[in-house]
This record gives structure tokens, C-alpha cells and sequence, in this order.
């Protein structure tokens, strides 16, 4: 497959991707699938991880990869032009700037796991307060320590499951932004079409 090929395949990739991390974003801000005051949403969350960084900045490489197609031409070998050369070594810059906007949700996200959700628990026997009861982290090996959120219902799993899908999809974006950087150094030294280079005429 071509250089140009391969980078669409990946453009198409990023794009659900994408959807599905701005998706995340926007319904952490309905923790337990219920709505709250702004301030008791947990505070990671207002650092748009999935629409920004794995969303927005991953739009941008993502429709540069599906343009890269358009030169996907074995006429391009011995051409004296560079243009097609350029399209790929530039491909590099946006799959840089995909790499930290996913990079940005992945961290973001590990801190919310660690950090763990805003929720109502006991203080004492005549009224409930919203805090941060598993700022430790402890929470994640020991589940049974859930049940000290008594509200909003199932914010803990609800808030665990979404950064979870944040985390990896970043991840997942990282690596095929990072593919891209490989891809785009072979499409700009060797040409979009790797198979053609061995000749100036265009065959394969």
C-alpha cells in the first residue's frame, strides 16, 4: 500500500475516535447520568481532556491523513517536483500535534482515575457533603470502598468506565499518530509511492 493509502486508512481511524472521546467528555459532565451544580463536577473533567485534546487538535491530523490520499500516484516518481514529498514530511507536524492533544487526554485521564470522582458522602449523621473520598487511589483496588459515594447513583463506575475508554482511545491515538510519523518520513524520502521509486517511469 502506498504512503498516501496507508495515512487515509489512518484518518479514517482517528475519526471515530475522536467522537467517541468528545462523547466521554460530555456525558462526564452528567456524573451518574444525572445532572449536577458546575461545582460539583469533578474538577478533571472541566479540563476537556476528550474534546479537546483528543478530540479537537485530533481533527486536524485526522483530515490532513485523508487529504494525503489525493497524491497517492505512482506519476509522482521522477517527478522533479517536491510537492507530493512536502504533503507527507508535513503529514509529520500534524501527526506531532495529534500525539500531544491524545497525550494530553491520557493524562488527564489517569489523574481522574487516580484522583477519583466528586461525590456526596457522609459527614456526619444530620447532612451530606460533596468531597473526594479516594483521592488516595485506594478506591481502584478495593471496590468495596465504592459505597462511601452515596450519590449521585453509580458515580463511581460511571466516572471509571468513561475515563477508562479516554485512556485508552488516547492511547490508541497516540500510536497511530505516532505510525503516521513513520510513514510520513518513508513518504518523503522515498515518495508517496515507495513501489515506484525504483524507476522514472512510473511503473511499479
Amino acid at each position: 500500500m502506498c504512503s498516501g493509502g496507508f495515512a487515509k486508512c489512518l484518518g479514517i481511524s482517528l475519526l471515530p475516535l475522536s467522537i467517541i472521546c468528545v462523547l466521554c467528555n460530555i456525558l462526564l459532565f452528567f456524573p451518574g447520568g444525572t445532572t449536577v451544580d458546575s461545582e460539583h463536577i469533578t474538577k478533571q473533567v472541566w479540563y476537556f481532556g476528550g474534546i479537546l485534546g483528543s478530540g479537537v487538535l485530533m481533527i486536524f491530523p485526522a483530515l490532513v491523513f485523508l487529504g494525503l490520499k489525493n497524491n497517492d500516484c505512482c506519476g509522482c516518481c521522477g517527478n522533479e517536483s517536491c510537492g507530493r514529498r512536502f504533503a507527507m514530511l508535513s503529514s509529520i507536524l500534524f501527526a506531532a500535534v495529534g500525539v500531544l492533544g491524545s497525550g494530553y487526554s491520557v493524562i488527564v485521564s489517569a489523574v481522574a482515575i487516580n484522583h477519583g470522582p466528586q461525590c456526596v458522602v457522609y459527614s456526619n449523621s444530620t447532612y451530606d457533603e460533596w468531597s473526594y473520598p479516594f483521592s488516595n487511589g485506594d478506591y481502584l483496588s478495593n471496590t468495596d470502598t465504592w459505597t462511601d459515594c452515596v450519590g449521585p447513583n453509580d458515580v463511581v463506575s460511571w466516572h471509571l468506565a468513561l475515563f477508562s475508554v479516554l485512556l485508552v482511545v488516547g492511547l490508541i491515538q497516540a500510536a497511530l499518530c505516532a505510525v503516521q510519523v513513520l510513514n510520513g518520513l518513508l513518504g518523503a524520502l522515498c515518495g508517496d509511492c515507495c513501489g515506484c521509486c525504483g524507476g522514472s517511469d512510473g511503473s511499479v
